[in-house]
């Protein structure tokens, strides 16, 4: 019989305790790039996250001879499901020690709570919205993860196999050199955007973008993200939760904004300065002296790397050169800045025209990331 505990998060105690096992777990590790604690406490909490309007959550600890060993959290995204016709509770946050009985007796809490809910399946590593993290990392454990990414040991994948759970589906990420100038081909296809379409980029405030400019793109991305894994769109409270969070991040002279000829908004990629060495040296914590670790890699860090945030075109233009254009833009702003890698967020393997588009920038295929899934057995569950 195990003697793993599983309780509800319940208390800011216990809380205290769930944000805190990764700097345990992760201690002296330098691939590990942690949350910083504000924004896993928001996650929970509906007066910081408006995303709780359309999601339920449970989060769960772990306890083993009295220490805590792990943590997960249970998502019933009602949004996603509405869409998608689908009973799926997700789960997320997922930390444990390489215990077989730990890592089980998270995953069924989660499965129980899903159940008692009426789901039938259980899926993840997923959050509530594509703006969360998502997927476990199942290859390249030895490079470092980022500030928009899970990383996780290699003996994750084995106890998911163990555990009998099945490939939902796989993300991958894209890492390319910058180079020296914009590739022929590149090229050679935003000066068809630009003759045919009229394709040109156009530089917003961060005050318009907060406004009404920044609905507009995010009911782009609607369009954009409709067919994706799960996706479900973004309600306007959301959107201003998401620019809250990110907008502070992004330098301007690395948002690239296409517009039509008829000033229609036509795609958007959102990148930025790698800055998750600040994030390590914060330890997750923005006070007293993490705000300035994270500041400091953000405007003046020598990191040079960058991240591909966001990229979404308007689904008519898909195809029509408006990539190569945001990017025939954005290369010899790289080099002014001293960026000399990129690397993609997560993209759906089966996404074959997002994934193709860097075949000009000889791009490495790196971090596949897992979601997992696994019908929801009543009489399997062990809790």
């Amino acid at each position: 019989m195990s003697n793993v505990l599983v309780k509800k998060v319940t208390t800011e105690k216990q809380m205290s305790d769930f944000i805190s096992l990764s700097r345990t777990l992760y201690k002296d590790n330098n691939l590990y790039v942690p949350d910083l604690d504000v924004e896993v406490r928001n996650f929970f909490n509906p007066k910081e996250n408006h995303d709780l309007a359309f999601a339920d959550v449970q989060p769960f600890i772990a306890i083993k001879d009295g220490k805590v060993v792990g943590r997960v959290a249970g998502i019933v995204s009602h949004k996603s499901n509405a869409t998608w016709n689908k009973n799926i509770v997700r789960f997320t946050f997922l930390e444990f020690i390489d215990d077989r009985d730990v890592s089980q007796a998270l995953l069924d809490a989660v499965a129980a709570w899903g159940a008692e809910k009426g789901m039938n399946e259980i899926q993840g590593p997923m959050g509530i919205t594509d703006f969360d993290k998502e997927g476990m990392l199942v290859e390249d454990f030895h490079l470092r993860g980022c500030f928009m990414e899970f990383w996780n040991p290699s003996y994750y994948k084995d106890h998911m196999e163990a555990l009998g759970f099945d490939k939902a589906t796989d993300w991958l990420q894209i890492r390319f050199k910058v180079p020296e100038e914009v590739p022929a081909r590149f090229q050679r296809v935003a000066d068809y955007a630009k003759q045919e379409f009229g394709i040109h980029m156009v530089r917003k405030s961060k005050k318009e973008i907060r406004g009404d400019y920044g609905k507009k793109v995010f009911s782009m991305l609607n369009q954009a993200f409709a067919p994706l894994y799960g996706f479900a769109p973004f309600s306007d409270k959301q959107v201003d939760d998401i620019l809250d969070r990110f907008l502070p991040l992004v330098d301007l002279d690395m948002l690239a904004i296409a517009e039509d000829d008829k000033g229609e908004l036509a795609g958007v990629a959102i990148t930025c300065r790698d800055f998750s060495d600040g994030i390590q040296r914060s330890r997750g914590k923005l006070f007293p002296f993490g705000w300035f670790h994270i500041l400091r890699a953000l405007k003046f860090g020598k990191q040079d790397k960058a991240q591909l945030m966001i990229i979404g075109i308007r689904p008519e233009m898909q195809g029509m050169g408006v990539n190569a254009a945001m990017f025939a833009h954005l290369i010899p702003i790289y080099h002014r800045l001293g960026i000399k890698w990129c690397e993609t967020n997560p993209q759906l393997e089966t996404n074959v025209r997002e994934l193709s588009q860097w075949k000009p920038l000889s791009p490495e295929t790196v971090k596949r990331r897992r979601c997992w899934r696994k019908e929801i057995e009543r009489s399997d569950i062990k809790i």
